[in-house]
């Protein structure tokens, strides 16, 4: 019905206001559900006759988010982070009551400090590392002409966030529905579409089709996201288990397969192919995963799938384990027994290479599932943890840090030189949008939807504050009116378009409303505090604009460096990599280069693409080093080995050394395998083959990739085996 409303009165509604008229469900319950509690909140705190009660229902809209697990890990994060900023506040104005040239430039610092370590957590912890960066500022800003009251505000402040957090979480409480049941449900169903996925992948990449390592890289995004939404299932589930850290180990296992995947496809381009028996074995798989997502649901199948990937992989083991074959002498020729040798084809060794990999990927499919069916249901005794390891970037969070720090003396310079009687307002609001944005990677865009947002907040302000607020001098009346703006600006968040610049309406508004006990706002306060909140958002845009400002182009060479550094470490022999480590950084990092890349050009693919043959570089890497450690190989194999992986360590520039080493090892390798070893030292060479023909395939078609010295140009770049640039020469197999 709602939907035919604008077609009723013969009036074309634009696409951009849809969100208004025809909204979705869950927007709509967002928008009303805050809306109730911010009026709740705004209604205890006249009750109590606090001394500034629009801050209660600002918490409310600062809190709340469109997930009651998100909502439910910011209110917990923003209360500690008052706490910290409240306490930071008493003692800088303790230590520097009369000193304004020592209190701002300390205030910056603090400021600085937060916004930059905030840089190195995630999700809502870094929130409230920036969270009690500003609190301390407006706290010491509202204290400056009464510093002898430090502690009532500082108390007043806190009532006022603690007040709001609480009517947000009793609202939002009431509109929960089975909340507990619903958040194992939806961690189950991510990873069900996860691991479904990834068998989609794996079953065009095993069938050889175009496009399908295209398909693999997509899915790094649908996994980071995933991710990140497991910690807000869990507070949603309330008291739990160790779902959460199953289900994060399922998708850290999703993603070594997915790296492992773009070896196996170098693997099945670059070796002999016409193997009766892996094949056969490839064949049996491929039917395994057509079958996969259709069992995947079923609680009485794991077991099943269990099974048959162990009968699988026990097929790849066997197969990999070198066979012999006896020469059978020409006719006519005479040999003695004692001086028959025993060879080995290269087509033999090939099809063991390609089992070894196989058999290493159905493992990582298999410890996926199990990781799985763990996270679906809560085992008794269990201790498990998981930790997921992101890229600390340093070079960001100075540049966070600085900012900040800058923003808040710029205008703590024109607090005291203009003796503005709302310039600590300035400061305080500057310092609140540069602590919002401190973290964002690209602030800029961001700062400028904000004031795009303040803008509509102060021109609906100045609606209410003249025109419809002062006709009413009681609660009821006063909340309506408020509640028909806040249900728009609900709305708003609630749609991906509008989100940013609703952000900014449903924070400050209020603010600029100026609703006390006892009285209204006037004309000049109005003028002045909101000319204090507008010329804050504009400072804000200016210092992101003009310092250390956000260049895609740069940003995306300085994470290469930074990804091709740790890559050179993992060759260290003296460094003791883990895989988990490697992946947890290499995904964080590609998942920046995703949100940075806002125009998909051949130079960004080529980069996204060379990023993921670097993961997969590493985990070969890893892997040859994991194979040196368990010293089965003979000293005449790991003489390469490690020569190999000395000169990736120290190739800075160019690797096309480092490749011709690595085509020189698997040669030698190849050569050992034909010699009369044990089975398990033939295995381990076998092994080793495995991830040295992924590692010179990667080094030989990702030379400007690799070359950390220059701007990657998106040239001399193949992810695809059998694409290579024409001048490059196929893997030799001698």
């Amino acid at each position: 019905m709602t939907a035919h409303f604008p077609t009723f009165l013969n009036f074309k509604l634009p696409p951009f206001f849809y969100w208004i008229f025809v909204p979705s469900l869950n927007g709509f319950l967002f928008a009303l559900r805050t809306t109730i509690a911010a009026c709740l909140s705004l209604g205890i705190a006249l009750w109590l006759e606090l001394d500034s009660p629009i801050w209660a229902p600002m918490t409310v809209w600062s809190v709340a988010q469109l997930t009651r697990g998100e909502s439910l890990s910011k209110a917990r994060w923003r209360i500690i982070g008052t706490l910290i900023g409240g306490t930071a506040a008493l003692i800088f104005v303790g230590i520097y009551p009369q000193a304004p040239w020592l209190f701002f430039p300390l205030i910056a610092l603090w400021i600085g400090l937060c916004s930059g370590l905030a840089t190195f957590v995630s999700n809502f912890r870094s929130y409230a590392l920036v969270l009690s960066g500003y609190t301390c500022a407006i706290i010491c800003m509202d204290v400056v002409p009464h510093t002898d009251n430090i502690f009532i505000f500082a108390v007043s402040r806190a009532s006022y966030i603690i007040l709001g957090v609480l009517c947000e979480a009793f609202i939002g409480l009431l509109f929960a529905f089975n909340q507990d049941r619903l958040a194992h449900l939806k961690i189950r169903q991510k990873l069900e579409s996860a691991l479904t996925l990834v068998a989609d992948t794996l079953y065009h990449i095993l069938q050889q089709e175009t496009g399908a390592l295209t398909e693999a890289r997509n899915l790094f995004g649908t996994i980071l996201a995933i991710n990140d939404q497991i910690e807000f299932a869990e507070v949603e589930m309330g008291a739990h288990g160790h779902e959460g850290d199953h289900a994060r180990a399922a998708l850290a296992a999703v993603s070594a397969l997915l790296s492992r995947s773009f070896g196996m496809a170098a693997r099945l381009a670059l070796l002999s192919d016409n193997h009766r028996d892996f094949d056969t074995v490839v064949r049996a798989f491929i039917q395994f995963l057509r079958t996969f997502s259709g069992r995947l649901g079923k609680e009485e199948e794991t077991s099943e799938l269990l099974a048959e990937l162990q009968h699988l992989r026990d097929i790849c083991r066997r197969y990999a384990t070198p066979h012999r074959q006896k020469l059978v002498p020409a006719s006519g020729m005479e040999t003695h027994t004692q001086e028959q040798e025993t060879v080995i084809t290269n087509s033999a060794l090939d099809e063991r290479i390609l089992f070894s990999s196989l058999g290493d990927l159905i493992g990582d499919l298999e410890e996926a599932i199990t990781e799985y069916h763990a996270s679906t249901h809560t085992i008794r005794g269990d201790h498990f943890q998981f930790r997921h390891h992101t890229h600390r970037d340093g070079r960001l969070a100075f540049n966070n840090g600085f900012r900040a720090a800058l923003a808040i003396l710029v205008t703590s310079l024109i607090y005291e030189v203009t003796a503005w009687s709302n310039g600590n307002t300035l400061i305080s609001i500057t310092a609140l949008i540069c602590g919002l944005f401190a973290t964002k990677e690209n602030p800029v865009l961001g700062t400028v939807k904000f004031l795009k947002g303040l803008a509509i907040g102060w021109c609906v302000a100045w609606l209410l504050c003249f025109i419809f607020i002062p006709m009413v001098t009681t609660y009821e009346p006063l909340v309506l009116i408020l509640s028909c703006a806040m249900m728009i600006g609900g709305l708003a968040r609630a749609n991906p378009a509008t989100a940013p610049a609703a952000s900014a309406f449903n924070l400050l508004m209020p603010l600029m409303l100026g609703i006390q006990n006892h009285h209204i706002i006037d004309e000049t306060k109005f003028y002045n505090t909101n000319l204090a909140i507008m010329l804050s958002g504009v400072t804000a845009v200016l210092i992101f604009r003009s310092i250390l400002p956000f260049d895609s182009k740069a940003e995306g060479f300085r994470l290469r460096r930074a990804t091709l550094r740790e890559l050179r470490n993992l060759a260290n022999l003296n460094s003791t990599p883990q895989i988990s480590t490697w992946i947890g950084h290499s995904t964080d990092r590609f998942s920046r280069l995703i949100r940075h890349a806002t125009v998909m050009t051949p130079v960004v693919e080529a980069g996204i693409q060379g990023t993921l043959a670097t993961l997969t570089l590493g985990l070969n890497i890893i892997r040859l080093r994991s194979l040196l450690n368990r010293e089965y190989l003979p000293e005449s194999a790991r003489r390469p080995i490690t020569l190999v992986l000395y000169h990736i360590e120290h190739a800075y520039r160019r690797h096309d050394r480092a490749a011709r080493l690595t085509r020189a090892a698997i040669r030698r390798l190849r050569e050992l395998d034909t010699q009369d070893h044990e089975a398990i030292i033939r295995l381990e060479i076998t092994r080793a083959l495995t991830y040295l023909v992924v590692v010179e395939h990667t080094l030989r078609t990702n030379e400007d990739f690799l070359d950390a010295s220059r701007p990657f140009l998106g040239t001399g770049f193949s992810v695809f085996p059998g694409h290579e640039p024409p001048h490059e020469v196929a893997l030799e197999k001698a």
